[in-house]
């Protein structure tokens, strides 16, 4: 039979829970066969060689194959402001610096380039698939159609004028465009995107939250990311952020939330009961000293808990290796307990349950027949992950994003034994020098 590609690796990872009483079984020397884009088997290598003639062939025979990582929460664009302001609290780092920052710069160009540059590394590290909350969504969903990876852009709202539009209204109006534009693209979804509770009001959550149901795409937001976002909740509207977002009706499994640093047990249990999805993104967290999620807890309640990176600007990269690793290596030193999120949870998050978060798992997420061919391939005969027990382990523990060498999206190669096919990298690095030069130029002139 002939195919598009048949990719024999030494190990295949699916991560389908379905099929594996671990969480993720491990297939030896096992092939992965993709036709139009889809994974159209998984078998032995012996048998895939006798059934399949491929037109592109490949044989990993030291690689890991699995599905490439999902990043739940990016500001991709914001890469433009890595190393900017380090070392600082939360508000004051956006309120003093980044926000100030925006005002001067953000614009479609930079937004262009910004999320350019941040779907650069993220191929590179293997991610095939990101969630975004910037301004000028516009520009990233063009970024990710033109690069070719798969992305669900956020439509944002906030409740003051900025570059992108001048009140909830346009703000709005633009995103139901992108939304309309984009809605039968195999690659681009959307999702709302409010800033924050402190950023967005009780109108304009109620209307986001009509107009996903009328949509049927998720709300993705920040919400209790720190101790000063419930004060505040507390002063103004006399309840905490959580209580306000379900008075308001949004708690639901529409709802993508993300950080979660400050959480009662009893509003652990609202979440469960609701079905809402958090996104956990502790290298940002720990970085801004936010706070920590308590990913364990959610875990025992049933709660679909994702990885997100945040933005370059607040981590300062976009690794989601590293971010397992220390999702990982936080829940056991929070909890005093080794046995808390083992390695194969700890890559499902990374994988089938950001696509769950997302709405997407009958897309992407796991390696399953029928699913896109989402597929990256990672070296593991190296110094740093030899000698080698345990594949999944060394992806957790051991691995970088420097052995990652395959990348393809939809079947479609975006990164070939670590050279991008869809991007310029040289391009890349010249635009991003040319925004630190202004950048620089511009803090020196305040």
């Amino acid at each position: 039979m002939n195919i598009d590609t048949l990719i024999n690796a030494r190990w295949v990872i699916p991560v389908d829970p379905a099929n594996s009483n671990k969480g993720n079984n491990i297939l030896e020397h096992h092939s992965l066969a993709i036709d139009d884009g889809e994974i159209l088997a998984i078998l032995p290598t012996e048998e895939a060689q006798n059934k399949y003639s491929a037109f592109d062939e490949y044989h990993l025979g030291s690689h890991a194959v699995m599905p490439g990582f999902i990043n739940c929460h990016t500001h991709a664009a914001m890469t433009l402001f890595r190393g900017l302001a380090d070392d600082l609290p939360l508000m004051e780092w956006l309120n003093e610096y980044i926000w100030p920052a925006e005002q001067q710069w953000i614009g479609p160009e930079f937004v262009n380039d910004g999320s350019r540059h941040a779907i650069t590394e993220m191929i590179r590290g293997g991610t095939t698939c990101f969630s975004d909350m910037y301004f000028f969504p516009d520009q990233v969903a063009e970024v990710a159609v033109e690069t070719g990876i798969r992305a669900v852009i956020g439509l944002i709202l906030i409740d003051f004028p900025t570059a992108w539009a001048k009140d909830a209204d346009e703000y709005l109006v633009k995103g139901e465009q992108i939304h309309d534009k984009y809605r039968h693209n195999s690659l681009v979804h959307t999702a709302f995107a409010p800033h924050a509770p402190y950023t967005v009001s009780d109108g304009s959550l109620q209307r986001i939250n009509t107009l996903a149901e009328e949509l049927d795409i998720p709300i993705h937001m920040h919400i209790h990311e720190t101790v000063d976002e419930i004060n505040q909740s507390e002063e103004q509207h006399g309840k905490r952020s959580l209580k306000r977002l379900h008075d308001l009706g949004l708690l639901s499994p529409r709802l993508i939330a993300v950080h979660m640093t400050q959480l009662t047990e009893e509003e652990i249990a609202l979440i469960s009961t609701q079905g809402v999805h958090i996104v956990h993104c502790p290298e940002s967290n720990l970085k801004l000293a936010s706070g920590f999620c308590p990913v364990s807890e959610l875990l025992q309640q049933d709660i679909n808990v994702a990885l997100g990176t945040d933005s370059a600007a607040s981590n300062n990269d976009l690794d989601m290796l590293g971010e397992m690793r220390t999702a990982a290596l936080l829940a056991k030193g929070i909890t005093g307990n080794s046995s808390v999120l083992p390695a194969h949870q700890a890559l499902e998050m990374a994988t089938i349950n950001g696509a769950k978060a997302l709405g997407i798992d009958h897309i992407t997420g796991s390696l399953t027949k029928g699913k896109a061919a989402d597929v990256i391939a990672i070296d593991l005969d190296t110094i740093e992950s030899q000698p080698l027990y345990d594949p999944v382990s060394h992806l957790v523990y051991a691995a970088n994003r420097n052995q990652i060498t395959d990348v393809w999206v939809a079947g479609k190669q975006l990164l070939k034994n670590r050279t991008l096919t869809t991007i310029n990298e040289n391009i890349v690095l010249s635009r991003s020098r040319d925004w630190q030069e202004k950048i620089n130029a511009g803090k020196i002139n305040n």
